[in-house]
């Protein structure tokens, strides 16, 4: 395909969703649907305008993933304003480990005895499709750093959180595959892979999501400096945090999103002088320049977030668009074995809500509506196409590929409909029942 023909389909398809973009809202349905139809019609299966062979550009799409995940993770980060003392932080902590460790191991029985994989393979499988996806699940995340509603809070910390605790996973299992070394009696596996890696990740991002931002706020406000390039402190601050917590074989991921976290909370430790509303209409109104709200003692940190966050927000709808169009493109290199739709309905209706009505004993603060919810929305999406990728990169057999290639593109394409679908009417029904009831 020639590059005109290639920029002729993209700007089609960007305009087509500028322009479709409220009407999406209002339908039970989600943009990811449409780009996953996009990409299988764009794919070998009708017009054969892009070929993402999963076997052949594993590497490419590996990459294109992780950027796709570091983008959402960041933006996830500076969703959050609950104070981290809150004791509504129990309950993503809660889905994020005990909940996650019990889903792999539902995932893994259910892969064995239907599957017929051996040990090794199905905790892998496992681990590749156990945690929550951050991009695909901007409908039932918080709006805004404001939101205290605990069920959209629990799913977006859910989200942040467990791609990075479902990495020791994939490296147990590649282990248990002869494809990584955990060390002697697993030591290596418990200390770096678990311990360290989840640990150093999140101390890492947050000390330097909250340095970076106090460096900014203090030469903004106190020498009228670092202003501007709002985008580049975005950019910037991804791929610190990613690249020092890599080199120090700790989780990228978990970095990433600590630094979008910590940089969150330096709107929340500035003055409380304006709110932000106050920073918009002064803007609108010309009362003053954008360098003066910039530099404001009292607006410098809402500034700077409210910058971060629209670029960054706008960053991850692209990124969004090209991951699930890539996968829609996969499809036509697999096929869909008959067992694959009982495991995705194993997945969706037995492991993910046994793991969260497990992992939430005695959490009274949880409304049964809540626990539903939870429950149903464990949507599977970028995060598994990144592991499905990192797996066939290490040396994962090709038998074993091709079968982990059909499983996880069935699993995230019918998570991209099933939750499509369904989160219109379901969080519309929440929020009224909500708004009635009082919970929050």
């Amino acid at each position: 395909m020639s590059f005109p023909m290639l920029a002729l389909i993209v700007g089609a398809i960007l305009i087509l969703m500028a322009l479709l973009g409220t009407l999406v809202e209002r339908l039970p349905m989600s943009p990811s649907m449409l780009y996953l139809a996009i990409g299988y019609a764009l794919g070998p299966a009708v017009w054969n305008v892009m070929a993402p062979d999963p076997l052949r550009y594993s590497g490419s799409l590996e990459r294109i993933s992780e950027v796709a995940l570091l983008i959402s993770l960041f933006a996830v980060g500076m969703k959050l304003g609950v104070p981290l003392r809150d004791k509504r932080w129990l309950l993503p902590l809660r889905l994020a480990f005990p909940s996650m460790a019990l889903t792999v191991l539902f995932i893994a029985l259910v892969g064995v005895f239907l599957l017929g994989l051996p040990s090794g393979a199905a905790l892998l499988l496992a681990a590749i499709l156990a945690p929550t996806d951050p991009v695909l699940a901007s409908d039932v995340q918080v709006e805004d750093s404001s939101d205290r509603d605990r069920l959209r809070f629990s799913l977006t910390a859910e989200g942040g959180l467990n791609d990075g605790t479902a990495f020791p996973f994939v490296m147990l299992g590649l282990g248990i595959l002869g494809l990584y070394d955990f060390g002697s009696g697993g030591w290596r596996w418990v200390a770096v892979d678990v311990l360290w890696a989840i640990a150093g990740g999140l101390a890492i991002g947050g000390a330097l999501g909250a340095l970076v931002g106090k460096l900014v706020v203090y030469l903004r406000t106190q020498h009228k400096e670092a202003v501007g390039l709002d985008e580049f402190l975005a950019l910037g601050l991804i791929a610190i945090a990613y690249g020092v917590a890599r080199l120090s074989v700790a989780s990228g991921f978990l970095a990433v999103f600590a630094a979008g976290l910590a940089l969150q909370r330096i709107q929340a430790q500035s003055k409380k002088g304006q709110p932000s509303t106050a920073a918009k209409a002064k803007m609108i109104l010309g009362a003053e320049s954008e360098k003066d709200l910039a530099t404001h003692a009292d607006l410098a940190g809402t500034y700077m977030m409210q910058a971060v966050q629209g670029f960054n927000g706008q960053l991850e709808r692209i990124a969004e668009l090209v991951v699930v169009m890539v996968a829609g493109a996969m499809l036509s290199y697999t096929y869909i074995p008959p067992k694959a739709v009982w495991f995705v309905l194993l997945l969706f209706l037995v492991a993910r809500p046994a793991a969260v009505w497990l992992g939430l004993v005695g959490a009274t603060s949880v409304s049964r509506d809540q626990r539903i919810l939870i429950s149903w929305f464990g949507i599977r999406g970028v995060g598994s196409i990144f592991y499905l990728m990192y797996a066939i990169n290490q040396g994962l057999p090709a038998v074993l590929a091709e079968q982990f290639i059909a499983v996880t593109l069935t699993t995230v394409a019918a998570s991209v409909v099933l939750h499509g679908i369904s989160v219109t009417p379901l969080m519309t029904r929440y929020t009224k029942r909500s708004n009635a009831k009082g919970h929050r």
